[in-house]
């Protein structure tokens, strides 16, 4: 593929930003790489056979592990543009059900974002893919895998800091920065430190060049694996030991990959294959050259343990990952992936054994500190799964509802109720609450179902999938909003208005089918979803809306209420909100052709926007059944509800307006 001057100049420009953000611990490993090699008992093997051997195995490690596996292979795993132990764990999600949590639907397979990827499927990967659906607890203990993975980040960037104690304060100075810089966007704190990394660079790519033609040009014998051999022939257990500290020199490499959605495969790739390769590969040299020839100068008291384990563990399940990719996502030959698997896994076998030696000594740290967040985020993933599955076995019954008729038993006044709740499909059984505690109910309900999809985000036009609950006199509409992992849920207030115009489109596009087709009007109940286009608005065929602005005076708000204690808090309320706001009204378009039944239900639509909108959640506790095991006591009762009780609310992290929230209790037995 012939690239235009526009593309390879944006990537260019990408690959600039990407030193400044990607590369500083690839950068900065020659520091003390060779140092933390010749610790303990390998300080008695300080030859040039062994310096020429350490050579080898960093030249080489930097080849097959960071340049052909993550440059050259994993870089093309990208779920979207984005990288990542979760982009993967997604690409499988969607390539095959891995999920444990059984809220997909056919329309999410719809998704342009769902689609990347080969379509293909191959017959040699079925039956392994089959075996991994049936059993759940090959798919939990995935999903375990993938935590513990990112988790091991977490845990490698707790400790970052707390391993620099010689330079304490600057790292302090450099830390407050760049949390100070964060909100101007990672661009502009790329641009920052670019040409602090292009220069570190340059000196130390000058400085190798240098000592390999001053001190020992021999050096270049050891890009020979041969002295890998010669290393282990000589050194023996302590030469294996020491690959904790060979290990250092791939700190970082994992970034590559993880910050992936910042950049491009493209410029990730040019930026370190034209680079940071050449020059951290002509550093190494230089300082093997020069130690050759001054084998007193290797210092031993940079670290007293080497913990950076997280990184090569992260690597390690990356590669396991990666394989799976290779037969589901690629749909590869079972043997491509297992020769990749073993080829990359058995390199990376032996460094993360050798870094468990260093376990008692430090090591211990990340790995508790993960196992502690992996507990909490699994913790939490159980709680909700066990609280979805409750939902779906316990639905109402679409025949309960048809029969209380169109008035659901109770008196349907104006106004839109969205009665919020994470079932994807049918009644959840919170609803007969609603109707038994509140005397009446409003004229138009929608139940709203807010839903990740294992896609990194959703466009606008795919957010809102509509369809119908009931007949359509019953004015009962079922909207799933979606999301991606990457979307940021904010409140823009322009919710209400995508909303109403979702379903009036719905409306008006079941009308049109119904009459080219001459469908029944029972498949539409509570099975047929549509995805409404936001570019649908400005279609003829849509609402007419129009924005104006109202001013609430203090005075006839206070003065339109007798009671003095409301009249104080309605006051009050005035004073801390935009005296001036928008209200959005909506109009039927001009269209003599429109069907009458569909005139009312639209007309039914509007009046209930205008009378005004509720909010109604569950306010749900959830609590292990008196027969379940201990341990699942342990982690509903204690575990689940302490997390619930210290995270954001529902309402909260929906960005629901508290003056329209209606929240009714129900206890959860799972």
């Amino acid at each position: 593929m012939q690239l235009s001057w526009r593309h390879l100049s944006r990537n260019l420009l990408l690959a600039y930003q990407s030193l400044g953000v990607v590369y500083g611990d690839l950068s900065t490993s020659p520091l003390y790489v060779y140092r933390s090699v010749f610790m303990g008992k390998l300080q008695d093997y300080q030859t040039e056979e062994v310096l020429f051997g350490v050579f080898s195995l960093i030249f080489w490690t930097l080849t097959l592990v960071t340049l052909i596996k993550y440059v050259f292979i994993l870089l093309s795993a990208d779920d979207n543009g984005e990288g990542g132990t979760f982009a993967l764990y997604s690409l499988l999600c969607r390539h095959a059900r891995f999920s444990l949590l059984p809220n997909q639907q056919a329309a999410d397979e719809e998704l342009s974002a769902y689609k990347y990827g080969p379509s293909a499927h191959v017959v040699a990967s079925s039956q392994l893919k089959r075996f991994l659906e049936k059993h759940k607890k090959l798919r939990t203990a995935l999903l375990l895998f993938v935590l513990f993975g990112a988790c091991m980040v977490i845990g490698d960037g707790v400790l970052t800091p707390a391993i620099s104690d010689e330079v304490l304060l600057m790292a302090c100075v450099i830390l407050v920065g760049l949390f100070a810089l964060q909100h101007c966007g990672t661009r502009r704190v790329a641009f920052l430190f670019a040409p602090v990394v292009i220069i570190w660079l340059f000196c130390i790519f000058s400085i190798g060049i240098y000592n390999t033609i001053h001190w020992n040009p021999k050096i270049l014998r050891a890009l020979s694996p041969y002295y890998i051999y010669k290393f282990f022939r000589i050194t023996g257990k302590d030469g294996w030991i020491s690959l904790g500290g060979v290990l250092l020199c791939i700190t970082g490499t994992e970034a590559m990959f993880a910050d992936l959605g910042h950049f491009t495969a493209l410029s990730i790739r040019m930026a370190f294959a034209l680079l940071i390769y050449p020059c951290l590969v002509v550093q190494y040299m230089g300082q093997a050259a020069f130690l050759s020839k001054n084998l007193g100068s290797v210092e031993t008291s940079f670290y007293d343990s080497i913990p950076s384990i997280a990184c090569m563990t992260v690597m390690f399940i990356t590669t396991w990952l990666m394989a799976l990719v290779i037969i589901f996502v690629w749909q590869r030959s079972v043997l491509l992936a297992i020769a990749f698997l073993v080829f990359f896994g058995s390199i990376e076998a032996v460094y993360l054994s050798s870094a468990f030696i260093k376990v008692p000594q430090g090591g211990w740290v990340p790995l508790v500190l993960s196992l502690i967040f992996m507990i909490i985020m699994y913790t939490w993933h159980y709680g909700t799964r066990q609280k979805y599955s409750f939902d779906l076995h316990n639905k109402v019954s679409l025949k309960w509802l048809l029969g209380l008729g169109p008035s659901l038993g109770i008196v349907r006044v104006p106004g839109i109720g969205l009665i919020y709740s994470e079932l994807a499909t049918g009644v959840p059984a919170i609803f007969t609450h609603f109707v038994t505690n509140l005397p009446a109910f409003h004229k138009v309900l929608v139940f709203v179902c807010v839903k990740s999809v294992p896609v990194p985000s959703v466009s606008p036009e795919e957010r809102f999938l509509v369809g119908r609950v009931c007949p359509r006199p019953y004015r009962m509409y079922r909207c799933i909003v979606r999301y991606g992992y990457k979307d940021v849920q904010k409140d823009d207030g322009d919710f209400e208005r995508q909303l109403i115009q979702s379903i009036a489109q719905f409306i008006m596009m079941e009308a049109e089918e119904s009459s080219q087709y001459a469908s029944s009007e029972s498949s539409s109940l509570d099975g047929r979803m549509a995805v409404i286009s936001t570019n649908a608005e400005r279609s003829t065929t849509s609402l007419i809306v129009s924005e104006h602005e109202e001013d609430y005076g203090v005075t006839s708000t206070v003065q339109s209420s007798k009671s003095p204690s409301l009249q104080s808090l309605r006051t009050l309320y005035e004073d801390e909100t935009p005296q001036v706001r928008r209200r959005v009204r909506f109009q039927l378009p001009q269209n003599p052709s429109m069907d009458l039944s569909v005139r009312d239900e639209l007309m039914d639509l509007i009046q209930a926007k205008e009378a005004g909108v509720a909010y109604i959640m569950g306010h749900s506790y959830i609590k292990a059944r008196r027969s379940s095991s201990l341990l699942k006591k342990i982690a509903i009762d204690i575990g689940y509800s302490f997390l619930r009780k210290n995270c954001r609310g529902p309402a909260v992290a929906l960005n629901i307006p508290h003056i329209s929230l209606i929240e009714v209790g129900m206890i959860y037995y799972v």
